[in-house]
């Protein structure tokens, strides 16, 4: 392939990077670290400021890498016509970048909501406490699944992605290599 995609390439690897990056830091090291904190009502309110103050970075993130994805596509559409493969492996990517989309929102919504109850506390950010109400206690049960269901599916994305960019080697030259390599 002649035709490079420097800049959206670059754009769809790092947003994507920095939304698993910032998913799984918020996750273990955010949500980790405000679980240990003396107070119950402290630990939700360090972790819901904590993700208030992400959320923006997350959401340009999200947005960085869907234009360079759609950049993708379209700078690899004479490529996605011809071969299967990466068709496949394209609406693979659409399908999941969209469930690691809703993940995220679904996150952010439940997180919001655990913040709304920050002062009742918790034994930890997603472990309901003795004195939890019901709204937080379920808030907190679905967090703790959402929490590391984005860092999940967007590792997913970085792996269809470095399959994507195996497709994307000259046919033609690996086999002018394979033969080489056979007749030494």
């Amino acid at each position: 392939m002649s035709q490079r995609n420097t800049l959206v390439r670059s754009m769809h690897d790092l947003g994507l990077a920095a939304w698993f990056g910032g998913s799984l830091m918020g996750t273990v090291g955010l949500n980790g670290g405000a679980a240990t904190a003396k107070s119950p009502a402290e630990r939700l309110a360090i972790s819901s400021r904590g993700w208030a103050k992400w959320a923006p970075v997350q959401l340009a993130a999200i947005a960085v890498h869907g234009i360079g994805g759609l950049g993708l596509i379209a700078g690899n559409k004479t490529r996605l016509v011809g071969q299967q493969e990466a068709r496949t492996n394209t609406v693979i990517k659409i399908v999941i970048t969209g469930l690691a989309g809703a993940s995220t929102l679904a996150s952010g919504l439940v997180g919001t909501k655990m913040g709304e109850h920050a002062a009742e506390g918790g034994e930890g950010v997603t472990e309901p406490g003795a004195g939890s109400s019901t709204e937080l206690s379920s808030a907190q049960r679905m967090q703790k699944v959402l929490q590391w269901t984005t860092p999940l599916l967007t590792s997913v994305l970085i792996v269809l992605a470095a399959q994507q960019g195996e497709q994307q080697r000259p046919i033609k030259g690996l086999w002018e290599t394979t033969l080489k390599n056979l007749r030494r």
